[in-house]
């Protein structure tokens, strides 16, 4: 048993590595720049209502930037993920900084299941949608290339959709 353990984690760690690996040779069409967020519309009939859209980049994923604390971070808007999930260069910047002993929580991601670290952010800013007291956790850069927005953030906005190759958030 521990020997298919070993190799199981050996071809975790090597699928990660060639996905990776993947992504840094395939040449990127000029069109697949992360989008630059704008407030589509600020409706008067909902005082306030802000609405987001977001355009899919050349993979169809739905990249953008944001703040944590004021500090600028790449996403990848995930409906999938449960909670906003950092990798551990990306949480140091903000000064989260995670002890080995901190990663008790097991999540399952595309690569497999990993050890994270809870931590709760207190504000996250994307393209003037504010969220303040939001869960994440961090996970090791080999498990995580991409920081992902997940339903930590999203469910407390009034609502998200995707619709005609955007997605659209709205608070």
């Amino acid at each position: 048993m521990r020997n298919i353990m070993i190799f199981a984690a050996i071809m975790i760690g090597l699928g990660t590595f060639m996905a990776q690996m993947a992504d840094k040779l395939t040449p990127a069409p000029a069109s697949a720049t992360p989008a630059r967020l704008a407030i589509v519309s600020e409706t008067p009939s909902d005082a306030g209502l802000r609405t987001l859209s977001i355009p899919h980049d050349a993979r169809g994923h739905f990249a953008t930037e944001g703040r944590i604390d004021g500090q600028r971070i790449a996403f990848m808007v995930d409906t999938g993920a449960s909670v906003v999930a950092l990798n551990e260069s990306s949480a140091a910047r903000f000064g989260l900084r995670p002890s080995r002993s901190d990663y008790r929580a097991t999540v399952s991601t595309a690569n497999g299941t990993v050890k994270a670290a809870p931590a709760r952010l207190a504000r996250i800013e994307v393209g003037g949608l504010v969220v303040h007291d939001v869960d994440a956790m961090v996970l090791p850069d080999e498990a995580l290339s991409e920081n992902l927005l997940g339903l930590s953030f999203l469910s407390k906005l009034k609502r998200f959709e995707y619709a005609n190759g955007t997605m659209m958030l709205e608070q």
